[in-house]
């Protein structure tokens, strides 16, 4: 059975919706702290529906905030408690993701993942298990989980930007080319940028990287 997440929205700019896309927060955050983002693309992408649900738990790190799953290094939690949160998470995303492109009437080409950190790697799982690919998979300060498993498991082929700041003291930079080359090794077409001096956030150039690529593969 999978949970209901509340969320965000925000309407297209001008006319009816033309993609959709789905913002994923960080550990500890909610919806909210990244439905911002919105106001910095929507201009760019005026026929874009922009979506951002809160993750399906409270989150044992910060109370007022939400988590997709456990980790176990910052919350003392197992890593059995860890994998059965992101499978769980896996499904209710999966099922969100539906219910969205179905009540705004768009196809999976007309969707965009954009994660942040944990959000990331809550992308970086569902996008490629899904049974289409989408238009595009954005994720910031993340990392791949269990990347062994990607071969195996994928399906869809959804392009990748990875985005990290070479200077993250929450998540090592070293995750971006560890899961660019697992990602790539799956046959998904992956990009990488990195925002130089940048810790664990989203930098203007990095968001400006972003955006081109969102531009350049969601219609309208």
């Amino acid at each position: 059975m999978t949970r209901a997440l509340n969320f965000g929205r925000r309407g297209p700019a001008q006319g009816p919706a033309s993609s959709l896309v789905v913002f994923l927060h960080g550990y500890g955050a909610d919806g909210a702290d990244l439905l911002g983002l919105a106001d910095a693309l929507a201009p760019h992408l005026p026929g874009a529906v922009f979506v951002a649900p809160d993750a399906p738990e409270r989150s044992a790190g910060n109370p007022f905030g939400f988590q997709w799953f456990p980790i176990p290094w910052l919350d003392g939690s197992s890593e059995a408690a860890a994998a059965a949160g992101l499978a769980q998470s896996a499904a209710d995303l999966d099922a969100f993701l539906d219910a969205r492109l179905a009540d705004e009437g768009l196809e999976e080409a007309a969707l965009a993942l954009v994660g942040f950190s944990q959000g990331t790697m809550m992308a970086l799982h569902v996008a490629p298990r899904r049974a289409a690919a989408c238009a595009a998979v954005v994720g910031f300060s993340g990392r791949l989980v269990a990347p062994e498993r990607l071969a195996a498991e994928r399906i869809a082929r959804p392009p990748v930007l990875l985005v990290h700041g070479d200077a993250d003291e929450v998540v090592p930079p070293a995750a971006l080319p560890e899961a660019a080359r697992a990602l790539s090794a799956a046959g998904i077409d992956t990009w990488t940028h990195v925002s130089r001096g940048v810790g664990h956030g989203i930098a203007p150039d990095g968001l400006s990287a972003a955006l081109g690529f969102l531009i350049d593969r969601l219609p309208g």
